[in-house]
């Protein structure tokens, strides 16, 4: 029962205090609740906050003869790329859509030529008929006998002239059946099936929603026009229409931003009581002197922050809380260079931290490379250190009568052995990639240590009042002289042969590439849009013939098959951190010549030798994922290119091609956040669900919401905040009581940021 409050939030209700094995069908220690605790959830109230990651509005059915209608005209539905132009007998609809079909031919168990099983039968209504195949899925021929009726929801596509429903969702629908229009669809693991958790939230939903505590005060419910909490829980997991679905989100993602509003303010007001260590006046001539170029005005402006938030200067009493914002190269490191030597030669110990071993071990070469040069020590702590090393290394951190230091490392920094004389600067790299209770045990390692923040992931301006409202900001706006722009070019899926040739070419001058997917491996969950007998086994794609998915494990083999004299590697975010950083290390020694990775290579990385970066399917990524991967090239002297291929290339009036032609013509990371903010909203900045239930922050699901309206929810949420903690500061009040239990600083939070 240690877990048993694991991950609470806005949604907090009485029912954490009970397991999950007080609902009916969830034995304690069994197969159910095990499958449970997995997904997180170990309470009642847990489920009820599961939310679903999507929906299928399935209300609206359509016929057959009008979707083949549709699919026959495929250019005024949907705008494809000249590469399907010789396509002409099959199409794709845009969206899934959902029929009401009857079973007409006996399912039938076949294998395909690639010995792929699957069954196939066909189902019509009054206007035509429908071929429906299920690929890895055998048991299923006993689901559809001849004559039963089925609800049918999923993408068709038309071949040959023929409508096709390729492993569609569906519910049997006798006549007089009433079925939901909208349906929920949850992230789930191996087991479970969406049947059976459905079930599980109605009968939690049942148990608690008497005892549901509603934490928005009725007055500000009113004033903002919010239902009350049993109403979004019951309509965000069984919404009866699309408006209700829109006004149970609507309120449980303003609850989410006002609570972490009043955290944010919170630990603000506990840190400003504090007392900090203040440096003495110190010239910096000496390590600027050292530098191959002159500062940019952007890093001078941002060392000047720095300085004077050290020196206690405007009127500040507590510790400097500061983020440094700068594009990808823009000179942050010798910023925080600074910032250390500001607090090393007034005696203070630094401790640098960051979220990889790789980026790590990079920032301990650059700084000791040039700290060292102004006789100041740097140290490094990571993981795979051997014992003799990390004992150095934790002696020079502690030992009374040695000089103060920096120590530059990752989470091995704040392990219950690293002690430090006189801490007195903490710097997070990539702080996003930190949980909460990460950067407070380092930070509370020195009595009221300063803190300084960088990041390379440009905010947009509202977002960065909300995400760092309780930091100082110093943007660093300026690219360094020399840094040369990386030549972008956005090219469809019938280009890549050419592009592995230039890959070849590459390597054989003596350069690297990166090759970025947007999955690991195939998930082998049987959906496809393929036909069964042109399934794709050694290409790289999807085993399932999911051609639209290419993989880091598929395409890597597929390459090293291709071209056997180039080391080809692959890397992941399922992969033991040792694993990564072992294969990173090999690359960043030209050991390997092509890196084919998912996004773990977003951020920090340095190889100056690798020229080339290949995105595929690069519709699926944000603008400012791009934008980071973009940046792991054109950091030496040779002309670096990235290519982004996506099938939408040529999609012009779609998203996508927005997005994507705003890559290929804008470089300021600045510019391309705040298009990125206004083309799908706030949830590429603010962290996800899956990520935060161990880190602290907001659990919130946007998907579904649309930007504009997710940015007057989040606004409206921090102006109330603002207005409760002015006329309540301690959240006393009977009405706030709700809130002050759930938004009370966390224990060591007061000396790290939120």
């Amino acid at each position: 029962m240690a877990n048993v409050t694991k991950g609470k939030t806005s949604a907090d209700i009485m029912p954490d205090t009970m397991p999950v094995s007080s609902l009916s069908g969830v034995s304690p220690g069994g197969a159910r609740e095990a499958q449970l605790h997995k997904l997180g959830i170990y309470t009642v109230g847990d489920i009820l906050r599961h939310y679903p990651r999507r929906y299928e509005f399935r209300g609206d059915v359509v016929t057959v003869k009008s979707v083949i209608d549709e699919l026959s005209t495929p250019s005024l539905s949907y705008p494809f790329p000249s590469f399907f132009d010789n396509i002409d007998t099959s199409y794709d609809a845009t969206t899934p859509k959902s029929f009401i079909l009857t079973v007409v031919t006996e399912p039938k168990l076949m294998t395909s030529r690639r010995g792929l099983s699957y069954i196939k039968f066909r189902a019509a209504d009054d206007t035509g008929v429908c071929e429906v195949v299920f690929f890895n899925q055998p048991y299923l021929k006993r689901t559809f006998p001849t004559g039963s009726r089925f609800r049918f929801y999923g993408k068709p596509t038309l071949t040959h002239g023929s409508l096709r429903l390729t492993s569609p969702s569906y519910e049997a629908a006798p006549p007089g059946a009433e079925l939901a229009p909208v349906v929920p669809v949850y992230s789930l693991t191996s087991g479970m099936t969406q049947k059976i958790f459905s079930g599980l939230v109605k009968k939690a939903f049942s148990l608690a929603s008497s005892t549901l505590l509603d934490r928005i005060p009725e007055k500000l419910r009113e004033k903002r026009s919010l239902p009350t909490l049993r109403y979004a829980i019951e309509n965000i997991h069984f919404p009866s229409d699309e408006k209700s679905l829109d006004t149970a989100r609507r309120r449980l993602v303003y609850e989410e931003f006002l609570i972490y509003a009043l955290k944010v303010m919170r630990i603000k007001a506990t840190r400003d009581t504090l007392c900090a260590h203040y440096i003495d006046k110190t010239d910096i001539t000496p390590l600027i002197s050292q530098l191959p170029f002159p500062l940019t005005g952007a890093q001078k402006r941002a060392i000047n922050d720095i300085y004077s938030d050290l020196r206690g200067k405007n009127g500040k009493r507590g510790p400097m809380y500061r983020i440094v914002v700068g594009d990808v190269g823009c000179g942050k490191t010798v910023v925080a260079a600074a910032a250390a030597y500001f607090a090393i030669k007034n005696g203070f110990d630094c401790a640098m931290m960051a979220p990889t071993e790789i980026l790590a071990r990079q920032h301990y070469a650059d700084l000791s490379d040039l700290l060292g040069k102004v006789g100041i020590k740097v140290v490094l702590l990571v993981g795979s250190q051997k014992a003799r090393e990390r004992r150095e290394s934790i002696d020079a951190c502690c030992d009374p009568n040695g000089p103060p230091v920096l120590a530059v490392g990752t989470h091995a920094l704040i392990e219950e052995g690293v002690r430090f004389r006189r801490l007195g600067l903490v710097i997070t790299d990539e702080q996003h990639r930190f949980g909460v209770m990460q950067r407070a045990a380092l930070s509370g390692k020195g009595e009221s240590a300063h803190v300084l923040v960088m990041s390379a992931t440009p905010i947009p301006r509202t977002l960065s009042l909300v995400m760092f409202g309780d930091l100082d900001e110093s943007k660093i706006d300026e690219m360094p002289p020399g840094r040369q722009r990386v030549t972008t070019y956005v090219v469809d899926e019938s280009y890549l042969e050419r592009i592995e040739a230039f890959m070849k070419s590459e390597t054989e001058s003596g350069h690297q590439v990166y090759v970025v997917c947007p999955a690991v491996d195939d998930d082998n969950d049987g959906n496809t849009d393929a036909d069964p007998d042109e399934i794709y086994d050694d290409s790289g794609m999807s085993g399932t013939g999911r051609r639209d998915m290419m993989t880091a494990v598929g395409y890597a083999e597929a390459l090293s098959k291709k071209f056997p004299d180039i080391k080809v590697a692959y890397v992941h975010g399922k992969m033991k951190g040792a694993e990564k950083d072992a294969v990173m290390r090999a690359f960043a020694a030209n050991e390997i010549k092509i890196l084919v990775s998912t996004t773990v290579i977003e951020v920090g990385v340095n190889v100056p030798n690798a020229t080339l970066m290949v995105v595929l399917n690069a519709e699926r990524f944000g603008l400012s994922q791009l934008h980071q991967l973009r940046g792991r090239v054109g950091r030496g002297s040779a002309k670096s290119i990235c290519i982004l291929v996506s099938r939408y290339a040529k999609a012009k009036g779609t998203t996508a091609y927005e997005r994507l032609e705003t890559m290929r013509t804008t470089y300021d990371g600045f510019a391309i956040a705040e298009r990125d903010l206004a083309l799908r909203g706030p949830g590429d900045y603010l962290p996800s669900s899956e990520s935060t239930r161990q880190s602290g922050e907001m659990p919130i699901n946007l998907s579904g919401m649309d930007s504009e309206c997710a940015m007057k929810i989040l606004e409206a949420a921090f102006q109330d905040a603002r207005e409760i903690i002015s006329d309540d500061p301690t959240l006393s009040k009977h009405e706030h009581e709700p809130l002050a239990a759930i938004t009370a600083p966390i224990e060591g939070a007061e000396r790290t940021i939120s």
